[in-house]
C-alpha cells in the first residue's frame, strides 16, 4: 500500500489526539500547556484530574469559557463600562461629564494610527534584543508647571540618554516620553486627611487640584478638556524639536560633553563621550552629515501615559480609516498599572480592543498564571511589539520574584518587551517627611533586572524611569550626591520623586556599561 506524503499524514492527525489524557496531567502548568479548556466539554474531566490541581483547573475552565463568550462579542470603545472599574473618580455632575466627553470626541486626534503602528514595529525589534526601549518623563504632568522650557529640558535629557545607550548597545533606542498625557495618578486611598479634615485624594490635574481645598478636590470633568489642550501643545513642540534640527546628533553630543565638564565622575565617562565624538567625526569625514543624511538632524519620538481615566481615553478613541481598527489617539503607547490590571477589569477590557502598543506593570503580587491569562486577553494573536512588560519590584525583591514570570512567558511563546521600572519599588520616607528614591537602590534594581534575564536566557530590552530635565532635589544619591538635607531645596514634584537631569544621564552611562557587557556576552554565545 502506497504511503501518503508526510504533509498529508500530518494534516490527517487530529489536534485533539495530541493532548495528554487527563490522568496524565501532573501539574497545573502541564494542564495549561495541554490547553485544559479543550476538555471542558467532557463531563468527567474534573473528576479524572489528580486532586491537587482539580480546583485550579476548574478556575481555568471558567476563565476560558468567560473569555470565549466575551471575545465573541464585538468590542466597542464603551465596552469597559460593563466591567469593574477601579481608580476612577466619581463626578457629581453627570451632565457636565457627558458634555466634556462629547466635546473631546469632536476634537482632532492627538496622534495617528500609523504612528502607533510604527512604534509597534520598532518595539518588535526590542522583543528580539535588536532595539532598546527608553521610556521616561514626569511622574505626573501638571497645569502649573506647563512651560516650553520644561518640555525642552526633559526632551533634551532623553536624547542625551538615548545617544549614550545607542553607542553602548549598538542597537537603535526607541524613545518614548511620559509626556503629553500623563496627568492621572492612581491612589492607595480615596480620601486624604490633614489636621482632622478629610477630602478626596489628589488624582492628578486632569481630575482635581493638588491644593488641599474642598472646592479644588472635587473632581471636575472640564479638566479633561484643559488636559487635551496642554497635551496638544506639548505634542506640537515635541514634533518641532524632533524634526526641526534641535535633535541634531552633533548638538546632542555637545550637550553631553558640557555635562561631563561639570560631573564629579567626568574622568570615568570621558572615554565614552570622546569615542562618540570620534565616531561622529569619522562619519562626517565619510560624508555622513546632517545635510546628506537627514536622520542625523532628526529623530523619532513617541508619547505614552497610563490609561487610567477611561472616560478621557474613550473620548479620544478613533477608528482608523485605513485598517478599520480602533486606536487610542491620546498617545502612541498606553499602559495599565498594578492597581488596575486584574482579570475582568474595565481597564483591561478597554486596552484589549485598541491597536496601540500596550504596557503592563508587573509587581510582586502578580503570579505567572494570572500574567499569562492577561497576555492571552491583551495579545491573543501574539503580535510582536504589542506588549511591553514593565517590572517594578524594588531592589531587594526583583531577583526573587521576576524569574518565575520570565520563565512562564518564555514557555508560553508570548513575544514581549521586558522593561525595568526601578522607581516605584524603591520609595522611602525620610525623617523630615519627604518621599525619596535613593539612587543606589534604583541602580541595584536595574542590575538585578539584567542579572535575571542573563540567567534565564532572555532579553532585558528597556528601562522606564520618572525623571525631569530640571535640577530638582527629589532623589538622593548619585555623583552630585543629593543628601536627605538637600531635598527641601528644590522638591517640586506633584506626586513621586524624580531623577534630575544629572542623575538621569549618570544612570544612562552606568546602564551603558551594563549593555556593553550584555552585548559582549551575546557575542561570545553566538561564536
Amino acid at each position: 500500500m502506497k504511503r501518503l506524503p508526510i504533509s498529508e499524514r500530518r494534516a490527517a492527525v487530529r489536534p485533539r489526539s495530541r493532548l495528554p489524557k487527563p490522568q496524565q496531567i501532573t501539574s497545573f502548568r502541564g494542564a495549561r500547556k495541554a490547553r485544559v479548556h479543550k476538555w471542558a466539554d467532557d463531563a468527567n474531566f474534573l473528576s479524572l484530574l489528580p486532586w491537587p490541581i482539580r480546583a485550579k483547573a476548574a478556575r481555568e475552565i471558567r476563565f476560558w469559557k468567560q473569555k470565549t463568550q466575551k471575545m465573541t462579542q464585538p468590542w466597542q470603545p464603551h465596552s469597559w463600562r460593563s466591567h469593574e472599574a477601579r481608580q476612577l473618580p466619581t463626578y457629581a455632575d453627570e451632565a457636565a461629564l457627558n458634555a466634556a466627553e462629547r466635546e473631546l470626541a469632536s476634537y482632532p486626534p492627538l496622534v495617528f494610527a500609523g504612528e502607533a503602528r510604527a512604534l509597534t514595529d520598532e518595539l518588535a525589534r526590542a522583543v528580539e534584543g535588536k532595539a532598546f526601549l527608553l521610556q521616561g518623563g514626569d511622574c505626573a504632568e501638571s497645569f502649573a508647571e506647563f512651560h516650553p522650557n520644561n518640555i525642552r529640558d526633559t526632551f533634551r535629557v532623553l536624547l542625551q540618554m538615548a545617544v549614550v545607550l545607542t553607542f553602548a548597545s549598538k542597537v537603535p533606542v526607541v524613545k518614548v516620553g511620559r509626556m503629553a498625557g500623563q496627568f492621572a495618578k492612581p491612589r492607595s486611598a480615596d480620601m486624604e486627611e490633614v489636621n482632622g479634615v478629610e477630602l478626596p485624594s489628589y488624582r492628578g490635574d486632569i481630575i482635581n487640584d493638588i491644593a488641599f481645598e474642598a472646592v479644588g478636590r472635587e473632581p471636575d470633568p472640564r479638566r479633561m478638556v484643559r488636559a487635551y489642550s496642554q497635551a496638544a501643545a506639548t505634542l506640537n513642540l515635541l514634533r518641532a524639536f524632533a524634526h526641526g534640527g534641535y535633535a541634531n546628533l552633533h548638538q546632542v553630543n555637545a550637550w553631553t560633553h558640557d555635562f561631563m565638564d561639570r560631573s564629579p565622575w567626568a574622568k570615568k565617562y570621558q572615554e565614552t563621550a570622546a569615542r562618540i565624538s570620534e565616531a561622529l567625526a569619522f562619519m562626517e569625514a565619510c560624508g555622513v552629515t546632517p545635510e546628506t543624511v537627514p536622520q542625523i538632524k532628526g529623530t523619532s519620538f513617541y508619547t505614552s501615559h497610563e490609561a487610567l481615566l477611561l472616560p478621557y481615553e474613550q473620548a479620544l478613541t478613533r477608528q482608523d480609516s485605513l485598517t478599520g481598527g480602533w486606536y487610542d489617539t491620546s498617545a502612541h503607547m498606553l499602559w495599565v498599572g498594578d492597581r488596575t490590571r486584574f482579570e475582568g477589569s474595565a481597564h483591561i477590557e478597554y486596552l484589549r480592543g485598541i491597536g496601540n502598543p500596550v504596557g503592563m506593570k508587573c509587581g510582586p503580587t502578580l503570579e505567572p498564571d494570572a500574567l499569562l491569562r492577561l497576555l492571552d486577553t491583551l495579545n491573543p494573536n501574539h503580535v510582536p511589539g504589542r506588549m511591553t512588560l514593565i517590572t517594578r519590584y524594588g531592589h531587594d525583591k526583583i531577583e526573587a520574584h521576576l524569574p518565575k514570570l520570565v520563565r512562564a512567558v518564555k514557555e508560553s511563546g508570548h513575544p514581549v518587551v521586558w522593561s525595568c521600572d526601578p522607581m516605584h519599588g524603591n520609595v522611602i520616607k525620610t525623617s523630615t517627611g519627604y518621599k525619596t528614591r535613593p539612587f543606589e537602590r534604583i541602580l541595584a534594581e536595574v542590575r538585578g533586572f539584567f542579572a535575571v534575564h542573563r540567567a534565564e536566557g532572555t532579553h532585558g530590552s528597556g528601562i522606564h524611569i520618572e525623571m525631569t530635565g530640571q535640577n530638582v532635589t527629589e532623589c538622593t544619591g548619585g555623583a552630585m550626591d543629593v543628601t536627605q538635607m538637600d531635598l527641601a531645596d528644590r522638591y517640586h514634584t506633584h506626586c513621586d520623586p524624580r531623577l534630575n537631569a544629572g542623575q538621569s544621564l549618570e544612570l544612562a552611562f552606568l546602564l551603558a556599561e551594563m549593555l556593553n557587557q550584555e552585548m559582549a556576552d551575546r557575542a561570545k554565545q553566538a561564536a
